[in-house]
């Protein structure tokens, strides 16, 4: 079945902090690698880097400790951050509450469904690994598109690749940089936040959790954050 009438043609998900907790992975790496630079990564930067991809993740760590961000360094510093991130996946990763359930329901009701996330394919390999390929129908990595969140490009190549319009798809996400993204692919959106508090938008809605959500509140956040306009 293609969606389902009443509802999105398609569910697409954020990974870090929307289905699985790691963004705690995160914090922990991002932290050793701006040691290994010789700082400390303030409070500041790493709420920003939040839902971020790599290149814009690094710009903001080398600004946060007031280094040249030359092209040699930051190559090294990124390579040391993926190693670093990469052991830290590879030990598991926990479900987000409610996610792994949310994500049966939606498969169950035959919504098809993309993985749509900042991290790299080599970094969500090794996430799959342990929550499951069988979930979704296309993944979209960060290093796969043009650009990263908070554009658009990982929304459209997922709304492509499933063959469906943008506008006719609700996205999961938990951060501010991955609703925008989704906003501006022209998507619904459903704000679960998780580390960083997400403000109100066009075409958002939000829920405290995944935990007990069903296809019936689904159909029901898709139809009203279509309706939601700036105020």
């Amino acid at each position: 079945m293609q969606g389902n009438p009443s509802g999105p043609a398609a569910v697409l998900w954020d990974m870090d902090g929307t289905l699985v907790d790691s963004e705690k992975v995160w914090t922990i790496s991002l932290a050793d690698t701006a040691r290994r630079l010789g700082g400390e990564l303030s409070t500041e930067a790493r709420e920003a880097m939040v839902g971020s991809n790599m290149p814009r993740s690094l710009g903001i760590m080398f600004d946060d400790l007031g280094l040249d961000p030359d092209p040699a360094r930051t190559a090294q510093a990124a390579k040391w951050l993926t190693e670093r991130t990469g052991e830290l996946f590879a030990s598991g990763l926990e479900w987000r509450p409610g996610a792994l359930d949310a994500l049966r329901t939606v498969r169950a009701a035959g919504w098809p469904t993309a993985l749509v996330t900042n991290t790299l394919r080599s970094l969500t390999e090794k996430a799959l690994d342990g929550i499951g390929r069988e979930h979704f129908t296309v993944t979209v990595c960060g290093d796969e598109v043009p650009r990263g969140k908070p554009d658009p490009d990982p929304y459209l190549r997922a709304a492509e690749l499933l063959g469906v319009a943008p506008g006719r798809c609700l996205a999961v996400e938990d951060s501010p940089t991955g609703a925008t993204a989704a906003e501006r692919a022209g998507c619904a959106v459903l704000v679960v936040p998780c580390d960083v508090p997400v403000p109100p938008g066009p075409r958002r809605v939000a829920r405290d959790s995944l935990v007990g959500l069903t296809p019936d509140e689904l159909r029901l956040s898709y139809a009203q954050a279509r309706s939601e306009r700036v105020a």
